[in-house]
């Protein structure tokens, strides 16, 4: 059985003349391979020449999924290996045509590696699969509308809930992430801004509300007189001449109890 469904047309070779093609008489040469025992030293030079002749479908499936964000080469790399296990599974007594069965399984084989392997985020399976239903489904709807598909025309389409449609598309932004720093780039007109450029400044004054919420239980706990000649100096803004003249002491006196005031607040704040 094939291993997963072809959701979009699948790649066939360009036939140039009767007799070039790599897949002229394969079905023999696969009936062939099928039909020698594994211990015969001839089945592995027979699997070999099949192997070679359908090398080019694997890339041609493989440059079917170019340009998603994976190298050509690893995609090249996966085809290959499911072209193999295609060949090691085929059954021609079931009666399909080879390449029947080898495009769907191939094709499924990338398409695992792409839900498996390429996620930057954990993203939950069930989403993934989704995921890459709904890119040949709005090609499919986009065409036969004539605009942009609704999140809930796609779920109709692919028979999926709408909530799981939703959130795959909400679930592609996992799939590359962007770094926080990028390297310098080599040309001139591509652009070398950071994630952290788009932000903005710090905010001084959060220091102030920190250091504020630090202090407040401790200041709440001074002796009233030290309390509130903190308060007059630092929250009024009163001079120590003013203070001292409505506490009816001197401005020294003043001065040495906001001193003291200040080096026990900056002990216990430190200490804690």
């Amino acid at each position: 059985m094939v291993d997963e469904q072809v959701s979009s047309p699948a790649p066939r070779p360009q036939r140039a003349r009767p007799g070039t093609d790599p897949y002229d008489n394969i079905e023999p040469l696969i009936t062939e391979l099928a039909a020698v025992h594994a211990d015969d030293p001839h089945r592995e030079v027979l699997r070999q020449r099949v192997i070679e002749r359908c090398l080019p479908l694997a890339e041609n499936i493989a440059r079917k999924f170019s340009g998603r964000g994976e190298n050509f080469d690893d995609l090249l790399q996966i085809a290959r290996v499911g072209l193999v296990q295609t060949i090691d599974r085929f059954d021609p007594a079931f009666g399909a045509s080879f390449l029947s069965f080898a495009v769907p399984t191939i094709m499924g084989e990338v398409r695992r590696h792409f839900r498996d392997h390429t996620w930057a985020l954990r993203v939950p399976r069930r989403l993934k699969e989704i995921q890459q239903a709904i890119g040949p489904a709005t090609e499919e709807l986009a065409q036969r509308l004539g605009r942009i598909p609704r999140a809930r025309e796609i779920a109709e389409e692919i028979g999926a809930d709408l909530t799981e449609v939703t959130q795959a598309l909400i679930a592609r932004n996992a799939y590359q992430t962007a770094p926080l720093d990028p390297s310098p780039s080599g040309g001139d007109d591509s652009p070398t801004t950071s994630v952290l450029d788009t932000y903005g400044a710090d905010e001084p004054s959060y220091r102030t509300v920190e250091d504020y919420l630090a202090v407040e239980p401790l200041i709440a706990a001074l002796p009233e007189q030290q309390r509130q000649v903190l308060i007059m100096r630092f929250f009024k803004s009163m001079s120590q001449a003013q203070i001292a003249e409505q506490l009816g002491c001197s401005q020294m006196n003043v001065s040495r109890i906001l001193s003291k005031t200040l080096n026990t607040l900056r002990e216990q704040a430190l200490r804690d």
